[in-house]
């Protein structure tokens, strides 16, 4: 998404023509034929999909207004290091001393003096008073917001004070993937920041597009906009605001995603708590078909059991996923993805590639920035490091993984986006490979709520952004051939092991 003045088209196209002639000859020469075409409509407005080079587009934007500078970067702070890396060798007369890294809250003395400040969203609180100061003082001009649904809450502080920065600027460009990870709600905070007002005021938008109404719980109401309405209306009006392209429609010789669902029983003595939960939940959704309304103690529950049965399931499945990576590597020049949420998972995968005595990278919520950076450079040069575990939450967006050409997902998470993000560290461009992804299904356990739920939101999402219903099509695997897992044994959670934290890249 980007806002900028409207002006003749045939004026435009020529203006943007003569500004792509003005960038860096390295640049310009990097840029494929659909991110020129995303840099031109960029300098109007941007919304792109994930893994297609929309940093790099992003860039080019930046450096097209450069005279309009000081630059604001706002990143998950993952990001930061990845972002200074990539401006640095795209931009030439960038120097380290013109990129100002905010580190902490307090650490404000060069915001007014450089040309570009790189912020993460975690700095972004409501006690960060000087912060918030130096950031308005310096009148930011021209802002990159990477990741921008991390804006999807009204009410979350850092949706609060980017608001202003970013109707403020006089370029600003949202750059993601998934604008919304899984409902209308979550767009309203990106379109408002670029055009106050375009699609009405917040109860506008509900009322419209998010089905919005009243809820009881117990005597207390509640707005609940959670869902979906006028998709087809959304979906046109979002094309003023921004570019939405997929990869099929411009990577044509990108390899293809192959999904598969590998069903699995679990062992009956380490399953009794995730069926039993599974069996409760059942059985209370069946009681809540039945109720007019429900109570603020059912709600919480509900969300109580949810939180348990997920916990559950992840311990329950971890000796199917141990023997799964385990068979895995048994193809030497196989290179993977392991994705997981649980530390008790991430846990056990770990065990799972140290007793197959195999090299490996593990990055999680424990690994500072710069380091990840480090463990992707190894995964991706090293042919002895075969094995990628991953963090969904730390290391499913922003990370280039192209050397592996297997993603394996230990456990499901909440959203599509979050999942599809994840599914593309592998799947973007400099693969040259054909991508399997592999869900790894319990079955009778809260897998299968999860599976169904992603799939339900991936309707809504796939129908507002894309302008069609789409799923996370994924084939059962083949029965006989993952049949094994119905017999692993189940796993008991050890004390995390100190190789866990992967504090240096792992070498076994």
């Amino acid at each position: 998404m980007n806002k900028m003045h409207r002006v003749d088209p045939a004026q435009q196209e020529a203006e943007h023509d003569d500004q792509l002639s003005r960038l860096p000859e390295k640049l310009r020469q990097r840029l494929m034929p659909f991110q020129k075409e995303g840099v031109r409509f960029a300098l109007s407005r941007n919304g792109r999909y994930m893994g297609l080079g929309k940093t790099l587009q992003a860039i080019a934007v930046a450096y097209l207004y450069k005279e309009e500078w000081p630059l604001l970067v706002v990143v998950p702070s993952s990001l930061r290091y990845p972002w200074i890396e990539e401006m640095e060798k795209w931009i030439p007369e960038l120097s380290p001393e013109d990129i100002n890294l905010v580190d902490s809250k307090s650490d404000i003395s060069s915001i007014k003096c450089c040309k570009v400040t790189v912020l993460g969203y975690g700095l972004l609180t409501s006690d960060a008073h000087a912060l918030l100061d130096a950031l308005t003082q310096r009148d930011f001009r021209v802002i990159l917001v990477d990741e921008s649904h991390y804006l999807k809450s009204r009410n979350a502080a850092r949706s609060k004070i980017l608001l202003p920065l970013i109707q403020k600027a006089q370029r600003a460009v949202l750059l993601t993937g998934t604008p919304a990870l899984g409902r209308p709600e979550e767009l309203f905070m990106q379109i408002n920041a670029l055009y106050p007002g375009r699609f009405g005021i917040w109860s506008e938008y509900a009322n419209r597009y998010c089905n919005a109404h009243y809820r009881f719980f117990g005597n207390r109401r509640h707005w609940d906009c959670r869902g979906a309405s006028h998709l087809d209306e959304l979906h046109q009006r979002l094309a003023e605001v921004m570019i939405r392209r997929l990869k099929a429609q411009v990577l044509s010789q990108l390899p293809q995603k192959i999904r598969q669902r590998i069903p699995f029983d679990l062992p009956k003595d380490g399953a009794k708590e995730a069926i039993a939960s599974f069996e409760e939940w059942e059985k209370l959704m069946r009681t809540r078909v039945n109720r007019a309304e429900d109570s603020e103690n059912t709600f919480a529950e509900v969300m109580g059991l949810v939180t348990r049965m997920y916990k559950q399931t992840a311990i329950a499945k971890a000796g199917a996923v141990k023997d799964y990576i385990k068979m895995m590597l048994e193809n030497e020049k196989l290179k993977f993805l392991v994705f997981a949420h649980h530390l008790t998972m991430l846990q056990a995968c770990t065990e799972a590639v140290i007793e197959a005595k195999t090299r490996y990278i593990r990055i999680d919520g424990s690994v500072p920035s710069l380091e990840r950076i480090q463990l992707v450079h190894q995964f991706q040069s090293d042919p002895e490091t075969r094995v990628a575990i991953l963090s969904i939450q730390a290391a499913g967006q922003g990370l280039t993984l192209t050397a592996a050409t297997h993603v394996v997902f230990a456990e499901l998470y909440w959203n599509p986006g979050h999942v599809k993000q994840a599914e593309d560290r592998a799947h973007r461009i400099g693969q040259s490979c054909s991508v399997h992804v592999h869900y790894l299904i319990a079955r009778g356990t809260f897998d299968t709520v999860m599976w169904a739920m992603l799939n339900r939101k991936e309707t809504i999402t796939g129908s507002t952004l894309n302008g069609k219903k789409e799923y996370l099509k994924a084939e059962v695997g083949d029965t006989e051939k993952w049949d094994f897992l119905n017999f692993s044994s189940a796993w008991t959670p050890t004390e995390v092991m100190g190789s866990c934290t992967n504090k240096t890249p792992q070498r076994l």
